[in-house]
């Protein structure tokens, strides 16, 4: 735009009107309209950011109130209806996640779709307690709500793409996301049994159809998506999941009569199985990007719909295991939720070390991880199998849990491994300097 300009080179106020007025239009529209990142757009070093940590809370809440139902009604019908409501939450927050970790910007419009997903998801939260009976239609018409907005976000991305090698396969996902979206309206007008039937063929048929479709997608460009923000993001939607335990012990001691020695002493316990899933979990996987294609790809992102599920299923059963933690046996439906939930969570680690890069771990020490793991899970369902005092169940899980980290470090360290205690300074912690000077005498 030409200025016009005084005799004596001062801009006119009407220039600088008008040139105020084209800068907030284009700010507004660079802010709003610009399209999302098309496929290969990859910000290798982005960070996870605040509206992303905000978003994942609303997850908190949602997450909250089905395991809060799972723990009021622990028996074999109710841990499926769990397993197939939290597989549809998982759903929602695998596809809104992804789509902000591969196409989203720091801009206006994906501030948006984030907010308005929010605004579905604080509803969604409502009928999540009761999705599998009385509030099962209102959930499956917020639940399509929800994966309509997330289906237009994608068919967004299909729009602006204009490199070929994309097309089939985001035609193929976008054709899921409108049948899961059919489908899910459609369940609403049908009987509880049927609509949980139906919710957890939706289920499979993700797992199963990504998992295939990620194991034989050979596209040049498409593994270039995992990176260490996605990683990350997996790791804080654990972090959420780990956070039930907690709900878990402080709910049971609450609700607990009495409120004893021995009740509080079995949900502090109980509290340790949470810090050894932490434990176990973020030593062999966090911040550790896998493969970026293939078949290790497709198990390490979906295994950890199982992984997560049964974290949340521990803190259910955790409520359960401090309610009774004065009677002399572990209800068998308690004793097997809580030690089920520990074995599928050390098995599903397991698959998804199997899926890191080789120089992930000292050479040599990746074949002890799954056998190590597997022996754990074979001890805790024993432990369980005897019903012990609720106590003695949630300590011999709990020790299960530290032995099977001290025995997979011993292992890194006898392989060569370095702990990397970079903060730590010798001479500075007040260790004795006669320990100090060990390695110089000997």
């Amino acid at each position: 735009m030409e200025l016009e300009n005084t005799s004596d080179g001062i801009e006119q106020p009407s220039t600088r009107r008008e040139r105020g007025r084209d800068r907030i239009r284009y700010g507004l529209k660079t802010w709003f309209r610009t399209p999302p990142r098309r496929h290969g757009e990859v910000f290798v070093e982005r960070e996870v950011s605040f509206l992303e940590l905000f978003y994942d809370l609303v997850y908190v809440v949602l997450i909250g109130h089905a395991t809060h139902h799972l723990a009021g009604h622990i028996g074999g019908r109710s841990i499926v209806d769990f397993a197939v409501v939290f597989g549809l939450i998982w759903l929602a927050w695998f596809n809104g996640t992804l789509w902000h970790e591969l196409h989203g910007r720091e801009d206006g419009r994906s501030r948006n779709y984030i907010f308005l997903q929010m605004g579905l998801l604080a509803l969604l939260a409502v009928f999540a307690g009761e999705a599998a009976g009385a509030d099962g239609d209102s959930f499956a018409i917020t639940y399509g709500l929800l994966f309509t907005l997330l289906t237009w976000q994608w068919w967004q991305v299909h729009r602006v793409d204009t490199d070929q090698r994309y097309r089939r396969t985001t035609v193929r996902y976008l054709a899921g996301m409108v049948a899961t979206t059919a489908v899910i309206f459609a369940s609403a007008l049908a009987d509880d049994d049927l609509r949980v039937t139906v919710w957890a063929l939706v289920v499979i048929s993700w797992v199963v159809g990504g998992h295939l479709l990620m194991s034989t997608d050979h596209t040049e460009g498409f593994g270039e998506g995992v990176t260490a923000s996605l990683v990350e993001r997996i790791g804080l939607f654990t972090i959420i999941v780990l956070g039930e335990t907690v709900v878990g012990v402080v709910g049971g001691m609450t609700e607990a009569e009495p409120r004893d020695a021995l009740t509080i002493a079995t949900g502090m316990v109980g509290l340790t199985i949470g810090m050894g899933i932490w434990w176990n979990y973020f030593d062999m996987l966090g911040r550790r990007v896998p493969g970026e294609r293939g078949r290790r790809l497709a198990n390490w992102l979906y295994v950890h719909l199982p992984l997560t599920m049964a974290i949340a299923a521990a803190g259910a059963g955790m409520v359960s295991v401090v309610a009774h933690a004065g009677d002399s046996a572990t209800p068998a439906s308690t004793a097997w939720l809580l030690a089920g939930s520990v074995a599928v969570v050390l098995a599903a680690i397991a698959v998804a070390c199997s899926a890191l890069p080789a120089d992930e771990f000292p050479p040599g020490m990746r074949r002890w991880v799954a056998p190590t793991l597997a022996l754990a899970s074979v001890v805790v369902l024993t432990v369980a199998a005897l019903q012990p005092a609720p106590i003695v169940l949630v300590a011999s899980t709990s020790a299960v849990l530290l032995a099977t980290w001290l025995i997979v470090f011993a292992v890194f360290l006898a392989q060569g491994g370095d702990p990397e205690v970079v903060d730590f300074q010798l001479g500075h912690d007040g260790v004795p300097r006669a320990l100090l000077d060990l390695d110089t005498t000997e």
